[in-house]
């Protein structure tokens, strides 16, 4: 097979969670133009609007569903709602994320759980509700998590003072290994990207506070652009990745390298 068509995404369905901005959108534009039908869920409806006519003004063929994954027995009606429209899910990218800012001594437990829920359980929940409905009777499957550079090393709490964070993105690290190693046998692949900085809603503050900082310790000198998630994500959600399961890739100019 050649390499464009290792890449060709024609004829796949990807759900992506907390697509209506930054790094899902980023990653919806870029598994469309490989000619995905890209769904995307999240919890306002007027954001996942304006996603979906930025995407159609790309020529991206882009569906949304408003839902919140903190609501756990809300997620297999996603899922069966997907189902009724496009019929299989190819690729899942689990996306959405929530943070919680506070020296770990003052972390409010219900922070903590809500952090954990939305970063984690929900994961869990709907990979395991994507790949029993569609993934593993169809025998195929692609999963992405998005992870962070929070979840592979401690964060210095000037920095990054996110312990519920670092623990959820650490625990979807544990879970695309163990996931990847029990769904081979199904020959769905499961591999997490693990960002570095990169502007958004959820990191403006830290990176308000601590930008200087954030440069010196990135050997590439800069944050993580609009452009930089797109290859990997089209990858990881491609024939491409066929021989990859169980991977954690940073995409950090070099942050946890030094």
């Amino acid at each position: 097979m050649g390499v464009t068509n290792l890449f060709n995404l024609e004829g796949k369905v990807a759900l992506i969670t907390g697509g209506s901005r930054g790094l899902g959108l980023q990653m919806a534009e870029a598994l469309g133009e490989m000619g995905a039908t890209v769904v995307l869920t999240a919890r306002k409806s007027q954001e996942l609007e304006n996603a979906q006519l930025h995407l159609q003004d790309l020529n991206v063929k882009a569906y949304t569903m408003v839902n919140d994954l903190q609501n756990i027995e809300d997620i297999e009606p996603l899922v069966r709602e997907v189902l009724g429209y496009h019929k299989h899910i190819d690729i899942l990218i689990n996306n959405a994320g929530a943070a919680w800012g506070t020296q770990a001594e003052d972390h409010p437990l219900d922070g903590w759980q809500k952090v954990i829920d939305l970063n984690l359980t929900a994961v869990f929940a709907l990979s395991q509700c994507v790949g029993k409905l569609s993934m593993i009777p169809r025998q195929y499957g692609r999963i992405v998590n998005i992870a962070s550079i929070a979840g592979l090393v401690g964060t210095d709490p000037n920095f990054m003072p996110t312990i519920a964070y670092n623990a959820s993105k650490g625990g979807v690290v544990s879970f695309t290994r163990s996931l990847a190693a029990e769904w081979a046998q199904y020959q769905i692949t499961v591999n997490a990207i693990a960002p570095g900085v990169f502007p958004s809603k959820m990191s403006k503050g830290m990176i308000d506070r601590a930008e200087n900082y954030i440069l010196e310790k990135t050997p590439l000198k800069r944050l993580g652009n609009h452009e930089d998630l797109k290859g990997l994500s089209v990858l990881l959600s491609s024939d491409a990745s066929a021989y990859i399961t169980g991977q954690t890739i940073a995409v950090d100019g070099g942050f946890t390298s030094v």
